[in-house]
């Protein structure tokens, strides 16, 4: 006789609880089925879980799809849209939409802020639900001892701004783009301005809570384990349970920093500057924290193109105390007092997300995009210098690589300092010592068409193929928080396993990979929060 599956019993119960359609009536479509299933969930108060629900058939489902879809790739007809939107507002939604989920066999995709860079928080390759994290936004800070708890939904701008509201001298390690939103960025690791000092956001998170696949909230770390907590700093939270919030930790600053943005071109030395920025930005003084952005640019004079680089500074304390370190380390880059920018910390997170100089504050609290366009990003690390030659042959390539205005282009995040001392397998982010820098890899465009994506596409993967030889190897190291396809997938279902996953996981993970694994298979055995990058389970 056949043993039926948790699964399978829980879909009979719902088929003989859920309110019969006459036989007049059309039949009900996945959508309708999921808001039924819905309301057959305990609700709060007597008020309809479907309430917070929108379907295809709504008129506002469109808009509630698309307020979050930060890549315009994913937003084309071709790709498969959600059977529902669930915008909860309680956690009694989130369960109810758990639920729903597993008894229809619906995979379930959270959405914090929808930054995701393979749009895997609101797209799915099978039938899918979009649990949409929006209205989880509150943060309570607590200044007798520097927390915070701040809810998955809210964005990055909003508890910077929540912060400068009650102190000048207190900060958080995160990233530039206020948007981002805290549930995924913090669970990837979350890196920024402030990582040489500081570290990531993960090493500064003190608790967590997250509700799991039975619909059941583990309020702090020790309810959940150590294993799990462990996880979800750098494993991403996606792969265990629906994360509800974060208790963090505070990070002094002074009540003013520096910062600073100088431009130079080939022909004004570029080359040599990068190649002093390698020894110099891992090693300097960790309250200096120095991006470039290399970018191939149209020659102002000569017809063709050149490399301009950008050097973009954020330092914790006076323009003298700057100068007086550069001058020291790094003289090649003349820097002058008429290029430092001195601003309270706030201002200074509006300088670093490109807002206008004048912009006000209450800036970082916009959550929604109103211009996106189209892109592929990815990443890798550093671990030995590129020598001057190989500047010039990657700075030729990416001429040869961008047809203007199109262009790819890079940003190179030094590591060092803090970063450097925190052990490798203290979270689950993986990428520490050793490391001089991580790149990130751009290529946007600005056009809808399948002819157009593929060919920038290729144009992007051809460009991260020729800097093979300049980056880390066996593996070739990933950022998890900068997802890219091109690594590898596993197919859609439960049946991810092990060693099929491990195409990505030792790319994202490292040594760190067979923890996480276990990890779930302890806390999410059916393997229903998952991914085409998922972590799976052991077996």
């Amino acid at each position: 006789m056949k043993i039926l599956s948790p699964i399978s019993i829980l879909y009979l119960i719902y088929l003989i609880t859920i309110p019969r359609v006459s036989s007049s009536s059309p039949s009900l479509t996945v959508p309708h089925h999921f808001l039924q299933c819905l309301d057959t969930q305990p609700s709060d108060h007597g008020s309809p879980n479907s309430a917070t629900a929108v379907i295809p058939t709504n008129s506002s489902f469109s808009a509630n799809l698309m307020s979050a879809v930060r890549n315009l790739r994913f937003a084309s007809a071709s790709n498969r849209k959600p059977e529902a939107i669930v915008a909860a507002l309680t956690e009694t939604h989130i369960r109810a939409t758990i639920s729903c989920c597993k008894l229809l066999n619906l995979e379930l995709r959270v959405r914090s802020g929808g930054h995701d860079y393979e749009g895997f928080s609101y797209t799915s390759p099978v039938p899918f639900v979009i649990l949409d994290m929006y209205n989880f936004h509150k943060i309570e800070i607590n200044m007798a001892d520097e927390t915070v708890w701040v809810q998955a939904g809210a964005s990055l701008g909003e508890l910077y701004y929540n912060i400068a509201s009650k102190s000048k001298v207190h900060a958080f390690p995160a990233g530039v783009c206020p948007k981002v939103g805290a549930g995924g960025h913090f669970s990837g690791g979350g890196f920024g301005n402030l990582m040489r000092k500081y570290g990531l956001s993960i090493d500064h998170i003190i608790d967590a809570q997250i509700m799991d696949a039975n619909g059941k909230v583990y309020r702090d770390r020790r309810s959940m384990g150590e294993d799990v907590f462990w996880a979800l700093r750098g494993g991403g939270g996606g792969s265990y349970g629906v994360i509800l919030a974060w208790k963090i930790k505070l990070v002094r600053v002074p009540e003013k920093v520096t910062v600073f943005k100088l431009e130079r071109t080939v022909r004004e030395g570029a080359v040599d500057l990068v190649h002093k920025w390698q020894q110099v930005a891992p090693v300097i003084d960790r309250d200096l924290f120095i991006r470039l952005e290399i970018k191939p640019i149209n020659r102002k004079i000569s017809k063709g193109k050149t490399i301009k680089v950008s050097f973009i500074g954020m330092f914790l304390g006076t323009p003298e105390r700057l100068l007086n370190i550069t001058k020291k380390k790094f003289p090649e880059l003349h820097l002058t007092t008429s290029d430092c920018l001195v601003k309270k910390w706030i201002d200074s997170v509006v300088f670093w997300a490109n807002y206008p100089e004048k912009a006000p504050i209450e800036i970082l609290l916009k959550r929604i995009s109103a211009n996106e366009y189209y892109w592929k990003r990815t990443s890798d690390f550093v671990q030995t210098p590129i020598s001057k030659e190989g500047l010039a042959t990657i700075f030729q390539t990416m001429i040869d690589h961008s047809p203007l205005p199109r262009r790819v282009w890079m940003q190179w995040n030094p590591w060092g300092g803090r970063m450097g001392e925190i052990p490798s397998d203290a979270t689950a982010f993986v990428h520490r010592g050793g490391n001089l820098f991580m790149i990130e890899h751009f290529m946007n465009w600005y056009r809808p068409g399948d002819e157009l994506e593929e060919k920038f596409l290729a144009i992007a993967r051809s460009f991260k193929e020729a800097m093979a030889p300049y980056v880390s190897k066996n593996p070739r190291e990933a950022f998890f928080n900068y997802r890219d396809v091109d690594i590898g997938i596993t197919t859609p279902g439960y049946n991810a396993t092990y060693e099929g996953a491990k195409v990505y996981g030792e790319k994202y993970f490292k040594g760190n990979y067979l923890r996480l694994v276990k990890t779930k298979a302890q806390f999410d055995r059916t393997n229903f929060f998952r991914s085409q990058q998922g972590i799976p389970v052991l077996a």
